[in-house]
């Protein structure tokens, strides 16, 4: 049966990090909703140009605008794929959204929800030390992982930047829309038995606990 699982966590949890690591050991394909939006912004797309303003606030984007998104990618297929969703659902909402379409469509269940768990003043670190790339959009800290030089990208020269969703005060406020959010959607998981609650602190200790689940998950399912 295709499965797809689903990465929950806080902003600055790891959850992007984390399905990384796991797409190179497994056969997960990464949706990632927060990638695809700023795509769409960067290349001015409708659905970009509606999420703007949310996603320049730090608030959640409408679920009718994500949907749109994640059905469009779902057509791009494969259809026989098991995915792994990032930062998608937020809402009780997108969660039954994305449980109809799943059916509709025939690609299975969401097997298992990996809530990540980390300290808030880690989060708040972590996002606001951030810095990307205008040119090749890659990512560092300024304490974690600092470039060569200050200011500009060891890969291709490019300037590197504050996004305006990691500024300190927009974190904030995005830790805080994610509380008011998220106690419904983790019961609601939670009451389906698929919610797995993971200690994301260390980024290898938590690949491995994830990777656990699913060999488990496996070795019953051959079993059966």
């Amino acid at each position: 049966m295709l499965e797809t699982i689903i990465l929950l966590g806080a902003p600055g949890s790891g959850k992007g990090t984390i399905a990384e690591e796991l797409t190179n050991v497994t056969e997960y394909i990464h949706v990632s909703t927060g990638d695809m939006l700023r795509e769409a912004v960067k290349a001015e797309h409708e659905v970009g140009l509606k999420a703007k303003k949310y996603m320049d606030e730090g608030e959640l984007v409408p679920d009718d605008v994500i949907m749109e998104i994640v059905r469009e990618r779902l057509d791009r297929g494969p259809d026989e794929a098991h995915y792994m969703f990032d930062g998608f659902p937020r809402t009780i909402e997108q969660a039954q959204l994305l449980d109809a379409v799943l059916t509709r469509d025939g690609r299975g269940r969401v097997a298992h929800v990996f809530l990540l768990e980390v300290p808030e003043e880690v989060v708040v670190d972590r996002l606001e030390g951030r810095r990307v790339c205008r040119g090749c959009g890659a990512v560092y800290h300024v304490r974690n992982i600092p470039p060569e030089k200050e200011g500009v990208c060891d890969e291709c020269g490019g300037e590197l930047y504050q996004r305006k969703d990691d500024d300190k005060n927009t974190v904030l406020n995005r830790l805080d829309v994610f509380r008011k959010q998220a106690e419904e959607l983790i019961n609601y998981y939670d009451g389906q038995g698929v919610l797995r609650r993971i200690d994301a602190l260390d980024r290898e200790k938590t690949v491995q606990a994830i990777l656990a689940v699913l060999n488990d998950s496996t070795e019953t399912h051959d079993q059966d």
